[in-house]
């Protein structure tokens, strides 16, 4: 498992790194106020320009676009990169065709995730790997070390080697020139008419039009050489993600800015791409996948991206147990949200019919006049529809001398503070 170095008074004191400036900063600091912009991920980026309300509903009745330029993007191409990839994540990787994408998980060996991913196949063997932001580093050290035969990668067959050696290449980095690639989220109901007043040529225009999930185009847009791929992070049924030259990065921002004013659109920071992959109920790492809890893929509702039927990958055997065993689920759940209701936070208590503590919320958000929680509960009360209760933790000193609990034990009987019930997993709009 994975810890976090603390300083415990023994050593120096490392002062923490600046962070960072996106290539779509001088965007950021144009159309938000400089109070709204925070450090995220180790890059300076917008919580919101107008608002997280406005701006989710943006994305849900016409476009919005978000800067997703921090995202991690590793080439992995050469003899062996299909072969390398199919070891490295956990989906089946030898049956994805060229030009399309699958989400996946990579592992340690011990089944602990190290993040959520997307493979993209460029060619036979030739792919790009995209990780969170918050991964990057981490990832792209575990690939490297992976090649150069610096880890462990079976406890139960410790003589094992990674099966082959492909090159690496970080594509975020100035030495891959002209191959360099950056991520601009395009998502939301009229996002394909954003980007069709900005394609030239009938023929790329139904090419894009005709994508379906996880599949992209490689094309050019107003002479912009771009990955167009048919994905996104919003629930979005219509949406797309641009994998554009980091030069190139800002001229595109404008461009889509400009097109997408007579339909609605509006650029949206961190705040509602929170709120609106909450809504979906898709997971954020360290939240619904991995985290506090250490929750894997199949108690985050995705085992479907995780093919013990191959014959290895890294993680396997732990994925083998945990995939019998595990008794704990994400699930979606949505409760009343009117003004002057109060906020549902992280850690607060979920309890069954009966008033005991099944679980914990994980991520909230307040949409409209509803809160919808991604929750971590026992296995057998995901289904829509069973009533649920939560017990608002305590927010102060003076609530816990009030008797109000702070830390909550799965288990114990208490009132609950708030009621709403299951809803579906995942919802798409």
């Amino acid at each position: 498992m994975l810890h976090n170095n603390t300083d415990n008074g023994s050593g120096p004191h490392l002062p923490e790194e600046e962070p960072r400036r996106t290539v779509l900063y001088d965007w950021h600091i144009k159309l938000a106020d400089k109070s709204h912009i925070a450090s995220f991920a180790g890059y300076l980026m917008p919580l919101w320009y107008s608002s997280i309300s406005a701006e989710h509903a943006a994305v849900r009745e016409a476009a919005g676009i978000f800067d997703c330029t921090h995202m991690g993007i590793l080439e992995i191409s050469g003899a062996g990169a299909a072969d390398f990839l199919n070891q490295l994540t956990t989906n089946s990787v030898t049956h994805l065709e060229v030009r399309r994408a699958q989400y996946s998980f990579v592992l340690e060996p011990s089944g602990n995730v190290l993040d959520d991913v997307i493979v993209y196949r460029r060619g036979r063997e030739e792919f790009m790997l995209v990780a969170n932001a918050t991964n990057d580093v981490k990832i792209k050290n575990w690939v490297r070390s992976l090649v150069d035969d610096e880890v462990c990668i079976d406890p139960e067959q410790t003589g094992r080697k990674i099966c082959s050696r492909p090159q690496v290449r970080d594509l975020r980095v100035a030495d891959c020139g002209e191959d360099c690639r950056i991520d601009i989220a395009l998502q939301g109901p009229k996002s394909l008419d954003v980007l069709s007043a900005l394609i030239e040529g009938k023929e790329v225009e139904s090419q894009i039009a005709d994508l379906r999930p996880f599949r992209f185009a490689e094309t050019d847009i107003r002479g912009i050489e771009c990955l167009v791929s048919h994905t996104g992070y919003t629930g979005a049924n219509i949406g797309f993600e641009l994998f554009v030259h980091p030069e190139k990065a800002s001229q595109l921002w404008e461009m889509i800015l400009e097109a997408g004013r007579p339909w609605g659109l509006l650029p949206c920071g961190l705040g509602s791409r929170d709120s609106l992959r909450i809504e979906a109920g898709l997971p954020l790492y360290g939240h619904e996948l991995a985290g506090q809890f250490n929750i894997s893929p199949f108690e985050a509702g995705y085992g479907w991206a995780v093919k013990l039927d191959k014959e290895f990958f890294i993680g396997k055997v732990a994925m083998e147990r945990i995939s019998r065993e595990y008794d704990m689920k994400v699930a979606r759940v949505q409760l009343p949200g009117t003004r002057g209701t109060r906020p549902i936070r992280q850690n607060d208590g979920v309890l069954g019919k009966h008033g005991r503590i099944i679980g914990w919320v994980l991520s909230c958000a307040v949409i409209d006049e509803k809160q919808i929680a991604l929750v971590y509960v026992d296995r057998g009360y995901v289904e829509e529809n069973n009533a649920v209760g939560i017990y608002y933790s305590a927010r102060s000193e003076r609530q816990i001398r009030q008797g109000r609990k702070q830390s909550i034990k799965k288990g114990e009987l208490l009132e609950p503070d708030l009621t709403g019930k299951v809803v579906s997993r995942f919802a798409r709009f």
